[in-house]
């Protein structure tokens, strides 16, 4: 299927499946899948909305991001404004916006949350930490890229759509990926590519679907994705540890040795080091064109 001109297959979808089976057909071979009835149990699949976010956390303040791009001032992982809960949830249901929560840790702040779900049993090595939400607003994006730490990702939904586009390590060298980075180029719209500035998106092969309030979408360790809230929404992962010893050594370098390296060149080379990655980014990739 053809997504704005990209090679999208539709992410294959279940209505339940035996852990048998998820491990046999999507986790040793490493595909997406969509599973629509696995949390129907969970507390949250019935309570979880945003005026049950407001109820239970309404006066906590909480960091939000836009879709600026990272820049020498502004980090990946550094906020660009905060807000009282209950305001982002007034804000969210009364008109689009960019701003987003994640990388926040709602359920260690709200304890309540955490009597509402339980880790599924998939056959994952789950890392049995608190998970954290993340909330959109209605047309907000976050901008492609993979997880640092290579983990296998369990993705619930609740309150609204959102749609998922994913691509498998295996494209990496068509996506325009930013050196020394989790990254594309964020200035890739990847609702809407121009083909123009970045022809060889056309040659990456990836999946696409729209979640739906409490699906769950299984994406493999190194996938790439990006995220377009469709309404005003927020979601849930779990993860657990990567399968292989070469993604786990992926993952160990990317935390210890790629963050430290950018992030001392960042502080030496500013913008310049920024400009400079997005520059490499671009005559790489266009190798294969």
């Amino acid at each position: 299927m053809m997504n704005g001109g990209l090679q999208l297959a539709e992410i294959p979808r279940v209505k339940r499946i035996s852990k048998e089976d998820f491990l046999k057909y999507y986790v040793k071979p490493q595909k997406p899948v969509v599973i629509e009835n696995l949390i129907e149990e969970w507390p949250a699949y019935e309570k979880w909305n945003l005026d049950y976010i407001k109820q239970v956390a309404g006066d906590k303040v909480v960091p939000l991001y836009d879709d600026r791009p990272i820049t020498s001032e502004f980090k990946f992982n550094e906020p660009h404004a905060e807000m009282k809960m209950a305001d982002y949830i007034d804000l969210l249901k009364s008109k689009p916006t960019d701003y987003r929560i994640f990388l926040y840790h709602l359920m260690k702040e709200v304890p309540v949350l955490q009597k509402d779900f339980k880790f599924p049993e998939v056959g994952l090595r789950m890392i049995k930490q608190l998970p954290m939400l993340f909330f959109g607003g209605e047309n907000s994006k976050v901008f492609m890229h993979y997880d640092i730490d290579f983990a296998n990702i369990l993705h619930f939904q609740f309150h609204g759509k959102k749609q998922c586009v994913l691509y498998p390590p295996s494209e990496s060298k068509y996506l325009y990926k930013v050196p020394h980075s989790l990254i594309s180029r964020e200035d890739i719209d990847f609702t809407n590519p121009d083909f123009n500035n970045f022809p060889v998106l056309k040659k990456a092969q990836g999946y696409v679907t729209e979640l739906n309030h409490g699906e769950a979408l299984y994406m493999p360790e190194g996938y790439w994705h990006q995220m377009s809230y469709l309404n005003a929404g927020f979601s849930m992962s779990l993860r657990a540890t990567p399968r292989t010893f070469t993604n786990f050594s992926k993952a160990v370098y990317n935390l210890v040795v790629m963050r430290n390296f950018d992030n001392v060149m960042r502080k030496l080379g500013g913008q310049k080091w920024i400009d400079r990655k997005n520059r490499i980014a671009v005559k790489k990739t266009n190798k294969y064109s």
